[in-house]
């Protein structure tokens, strides 16, 4: 769960390649680690850079504060609030209009072990956040990313999705799907969010799969120190104890250290599409709900036939 001796060598500054041209979208971009890939990103010169977030404000703050490190950081910003597939809508259509490519999809927004709740259009909380509504952006930006694949050829297109280690403790099962339209309060917060977690990888797997044209990756970023843990207020007080231990021993990795693993999936030649990978470029390590095809599917379906009436 922390950063393994395996892990491949990698920096930023030096290992990311020029991207002159590319067009990158981060969601979660105005904080934590989707911040910190915006400005890694920034440093290597593509044509857009769309930091999106659910709250305008703090994105702008946070575009504020890369532009002191990278002055002609070319940031736009997008208001995305992944609970409501009417923004999601919203913000695929401006995308789409204003921009012919999208080479890089970072679908890095994510909450944790939050208070039994649904979504705007009826999904259990976490799930319609950390799955639902980065499928439904997917889904809606297909067409810009196919042709993206197409422009020319050398063209890489790649979809990154942050998961966790925690995908190991999905429930019996892996997905319980009488659950996924209910606050689901018997799972418990930690067990909601790590099937939500299981989802991203099952659906990376599957996409990988239908689309292979695109690279596409699940990453666990390691334990690393931002917010995500300080609104996890529903979080057992034993997962409590132990990430403040490790906060205290040094164990938690910085921003800077944490994105690594998801920059590296975004440029690094070595990744196998529809692969789980832990810090940094460790593959093989999925569970076993997590390599299972069958799930993978019926997971990819199930999402299918919700998103059907709002990508049409």
């Amino acid at each position: 769960m922390f950063f393994m001796s395996k892990s491949r060598p990698f920096r930023a500054e030096k290992d990311i390649p020029r991207l002159n041209g590319k067009v990158i979208l981060v969601t979660g971009g105005n904080a934590g680690l989707g911040k910190q890939c915006v400005l890694e990103f920034s440093r290597h010169r593509p044509a857009q850079i769309w930091l999106a977030a659910r709250n305008i404000d703090k994105a702008q703050a946070a575009a504020d504060e890369i532009k002191q490190q990278v002055p002609d950081a070319p940031i736009k910003l997008l208001e995305l609030d992944l609970t409501s597939f009417e923004s999601v809508k919203e913000a695929a259509k401006i995308f789409s209009a204003e921009s012919d490519r999208l080479d890089i999809l970072m679908l890095n927004a994510g909450i944790m072990a939050t208070p039994p709740g649904l979504t705007k259009d009826g999904y259990e909380i976490q799930f319609g956040t950390n799955h639902m509504g980065h499928a439904l952006l997917t889904k809606l930006l297909l067409p810009v990313l196919e042709k993206t694949t197409t422009s020319s050829v050398n063209a890489d297109v790649r979809i990154v999705l942050l998961t966790s280690h925690g995908h190991f403790y999905a429930p019996e099962g892996g997905i319980q799907f009488d659950t996924l339209k209910t606050t689901a309060d018997s799972l418990g917060a930690m067990t909601r969010y790590c099937q939500s977690k299981l989802a991203n990888v099952l659906w990376a797997r599957q996409l990988a799969k239908l689309y292979p044209s695109f690279t596409v990756a699940a990453i666990h970023p390691g334990v690393v120190s931002t917010n995500l843990l300080a609104r996890a207020t529903d979080a057992p007080l034993i997962f409590r104890i132990v990430f403040g231990a490790a906060d205290t021993l040094g164990l938690k990795a910085t921003v800077e250290r944490g994105a690594r693993n998801q920059l590296w999936a975004s440029v690094s030649k070595d990744v196998q599409s529809g692969e789980y990978y832990e810090p940094v470029g460790v593959g093989g390590l999925a569970s076993a709900y997590g390599k299972d095809d069958d799930l993978a599917k019926k997971t990819w379906d199930w999402t299918e036939n919700e998103l059907e009436e709002h990508a049409a």
